[in-house]
């Protein structure tokens, strides 16, 4: 798959997640496999361009090329504006998010809340891609199905947004109104998929290689995006990889390997926000990778209590060699 000028390695895409897909996590699934990964959604007002959070979400050092950049608003010219200040800041790829549900994006009729307004949708896709033509910057659009079971409208969101220059889409099967809840249904991206000409990208509870084969085969898209089944499972993207191409699981990490990737991440993690945020923002990836092993509720409640990297990346190396002493221990007996 392309993406303007781009070649992508492979269709298994990581999802824009605020929050979750920082510098360091993006590069760990790029390393685990991931063939493309989209900064999580900075801000189009400049008030905010300066802010300690937005100037981390605009940090692409050492990060693999292309570097794309999701912006959300709902002015046209202020996401024109943003598209172009990403630009500079080295992004090879604009993306739109017109997808979030969280309230607090939608109060202010951005993320999903412009599928209600299609002249609005327009008037941004219009600003954004005339902006980065210049640059030569493709631009991407992130959507749903619509605002609610009654106005699914991703079709013709779609079809105007081919028609403006938009170079891929990415839908979300859901609508606004079901947030993360119910089943995504791929009907939607199915019908999308055949009436457009540019790559059309399916997302929306592929968890497993095996939903992955699926997807890709059912509504012909063009590639899958992972969200939230590779929080603490980077090695997802490995696992569908391989399984598309041999049609054979690949067995899943043992727990020296989880605690080699998850003491890289954190290392990382570590040095992208420095002390104080970065303990604290680690607490969630480490329970995300954590929560399915044994006795993991107790050791999580004890990593919460800690205020220091090296306490913190002590307690998770040697939980880890605890339970590879076990293991190594039953296989003995």
């Amino acid at each position: 798959m392309k993406i303007g000028p781009w070649q992508l390695p492979n269709p298994i895409f990581v999802a824009p997640m605020a929050g979750v897909t920082d510098r360091p996590f993006r590069q760990l699934c790029k390393r685990l496999g991931a063939g493309y990964a989209v900064s999580e959604m900075a801000a189009s007002n400049p008030k905010l361009w300066d802010s300690v959070k937005t100037s981390r979400r605009l940090n692409h050092d050492g990060e693999i090329n292309p570097i794309a950049v999701q912006i959300a608003g709902a002015d046209p010219e202020m996401m024109a504006q943003a598209a172009v200040f990403n630009i500079n800041k080295g992004a090879k790829i604009i993306d739109i998010n017109m997808g979030c549900p969280v309230k607090k994006v939608c109060s202010v009729a951005s993320g999903s809340a412009l599928l209600r307004d299609e002249n609005l949708v327009v008037a941004i896709l219009q600003a954004v891609v005339k902006a980065c033509q210049p640059f030569e910057v493709p631009v991407t659009l992130k959507t749903r199905t619509g605002w609610d079971h009654s106005h699914k409208n991703a079709l013709r969101i779609g079809e105007l947004a081919q028609d403006i220059g938009i170079s891929a889409l990415t839908l979300h099967g859901r609508t606004r109104a079901d947030l993360y809840t119910g089943e995504a249904e791929y009907d939607t991206i199915k019908q999308v998929k055949q009436a457009l000409e540019i790559p059309v990208v399916a997302n929306g509870d592929i968890d497993s290689p095996q939903k992955a084969k699926f997807v890709l085969d059912y509504t012909g898209a063009d590639a899958i995006m992972v969200g939230r089944a590779a929080q603490g499972n980077p090695w997802i993207f490995q696992q569908i990889n391989h399984y598309l191409q041999t049609d054979t699981q690949l067995a899943p990490p043992d727990f020296a390997h989880m605690q080699e990737i998850l003491l890289g991440h954190l290392h990382e993690h570590y040095q992208f926000y420095g002390e104080h945020t970065g303990v604290r923002s680690a607490r969630k990836h480490i329970a995300w990778y954590v929560s399915h092993l044994p006795q993991a509720q107790a050791f999580i409640d004890e990593m919460n209590q800690i205020n220091t990297s090296a306490e913190q990346y002590t307690l998770v190396e040697n939980w880890f060699s605890q339970l590879i002493d076990q293991h190594d221990l039953a296989l003995t007996h």
